[in-house]
């Protein structure tokens, strides 16, 4: 067993994943924006864990059952081909109730971080909502903004970045985790240099 943790990105559902239909209870609503499929599984092939984190208040407002949620998450991962797809977490309470989970608190994102052994420094959350931008800055991670929901207009976010849509995001991560990595293979030869420099002093004296 290893103790190495993993970048993720979190990635929220209504209006990210799928078109926001406002408390989607039906599985046959279910419809994934364009481009989403092919986004995840590029950062899946470079690395990273995918979690789906959503707030699902339709629950708590018994407008639909848990059960029904469960069979639209099934259908949204069947779409998905849910085998690149790590976790999904859902909070079902309504706004006034005092919970650690509904966003923009960060329960979600801490407990995924626990069950799946998640580097938050080196982690994402990708939403529609300012409450998922928040969400990602109480937990710890970067945060991209898209407008593909209800809510488009971006102006006064907080988000590290704008995007159009999941794939434009999935870009953004990409390039914000290279320029990581290659700041960190800049600063590591530093070191190496000091290193054998102390132990040329060291053979010398």
């Amino acid at each position: 067993m290893t103790d190495t943790l993993s970048p993720a990105v979190f990635i929220d559902r209504d209006g990210t994943i799928i078109e926001d239909r406002d408390y989607c209870s039906n599985p046959v609503d279910v419809k994934i924006l364009p481009g989403v499929a092919e986004a995840l599984v590029y950062l899946k092939s470079k690395g990273f864990k995918l979690i789906i984190i959503t707030n699902q208040s339709g629950i708590g407002r018994c407008l639909f059952t848990t059960e029904q949620y469960r069979a639209v998450e099934a259908e949204v991962l069947r779409q998905l081909r849910e085998s690149f797809i790590d976790a999904t977490y859902f909070c079902p309470h309504v706004p006034d109730q005092s919970c650690s989970c509904r966003k923009p608190a960060p329960g979600m994102v801490a407990e995924a971080a626990r069950d799946h052994g998640i580097d938050l420094s080196s982690s994402f959350l990708v939403g529609d909502k300012e409450s998922d931008v928040e969400c990602g800055r109480n937990a710890g991670v970067r945060t991209v903004r898209v407008k593909t929901g209800l809510q488009s207009d971006t102006t006064g976010s907080k988000a590290d970045w704008i995007a159009a849509d999941l794939p434009a995001a999935a870009e953004i991560i990409l390039s914000a985790s290279a320029k990581t990595a290659r700041t960190s293979l800049v600063q590591r030869p530093v070191g190496s240099r000091s290193l054998q420099a102390n132990a040329n002093s060291r053979s010398n004296g």
